[in-house]
């Protein structure tokens, strides 16, 4: 049996990703299970050791430690180098190597749900690995401009300046009120009583002539972007279809198949 798994804090049991992957293996035929493991923060390189001691057939990391992975692995790949985040591991040889299939998942997304960002204006919320990786995809769409915003300026200044675009403080967003294509959130917060202060300062970005919304979190009943988005009669997505686009992509490198990802999206939709 192959036995895959997800790296995180305790979020690893809120994660939808188990389930899915399990049920998309017993589908095409691969005798395994993906299972989620807890990882305290002081001991993530023991657990990537133990990947390797306990053979683990291939992993996925999520928040909070898709950058902070990095140093443990054997190599990273060039794509994950550029957006400085991993969030699947893979074994090549006898070396554990880090990929990033979030900014391709999401632009397979986007593109699934007939979301041309070609030309646009993005804001990003966020300064984490999901929000690089999102970053990255939009600058590989052709976005004309695409401004990050976070609660510590000096790391969305640090993330602007890794991907040539613009930084935005949280207490200047009336500076975000001119036209825009899209709005992602890739910070973990999507309920207003998560961080009042946070969703009174969001709340101020005019949506007028926006076409989508885009919270990566997912399964949130009390959502202030749904919630946004919905007043100003604007598209909206959770972070669902781009869970089922880069599984799918992170399940090509660890078996080499080109699943459909109709799978992938059937299965959540039996866990939801």
């Amino acid at each position: 049996m192959k036995v895959f798994c997800i790296l995180s804090d305790e979020r690893a049991f809120r994660s939808r990703s188990p389930a899915m992957h399990t049920r998309v293996l017993k589908r095409v035929g691969i005798d395994g299970m993906y299972v989620p493991f807890r990882v305290h923060s002081s001991l993530l390189s023991n657990a990537v050791s133990g990947l390797k001691a306990l053979n683990v057939a291939g992993a996925n990391v999520t928040v909070p430690y898709k950058e902070a992975v990095m140093p443990y692995l054997d190599r990273i790949d060039k794509e994950a180098e550029a957006i400085a985040a991993v969030n699947t591991i893979v074994w090549e040889s006898d070396q554990l190597v880090g990929y990033n299939t979030d900014a391709a998942g999401f632009s397979d997304s986007l593109a699934a749900g007939g979301f041309s960002a070609s030309g646009g204006r993005a804001v990003v919320f966020g300064t984490g690995g999901a929000a690089k990786a999102i970053v990255f995809a939009l600058g590989q769409l052709g976005l004309e401009e695409i401004t990050v915003v976070g609660r510590n300026m000096a790391r969305a200044e640090e993330l602007a300046r890794r991907f040539g675009c613009k930084a935005g403080a949280l207490d200047s967003l009336s500076g975000l009120r001119s036209a825009l294509q899209l709005l992602v959130n890739a910070t973990s917060v999507s309920a207003e009583a998560e961080a009042p202060e946070f969703a009174g300062l969001v709340n101020q970005v005019r949506l007028e002539g926006c076409e989508l919304v885009v919270d990566l979190n997912y399964a949130r009943t009390d959502n202030f972007w749904q919630q946004m988005a919905r007043n100003a009669g604007v598209r909206f997505i959770d972070g669902l279809p781009m869970l089922a686009h880069q599984a799918r992509r992170s399940f090509t490198l660890w078996t080499g198949l080109d699943v459909d990802p109709e799978l992938f999206l059937e299965a959540l939709e039996e866990i939801s």
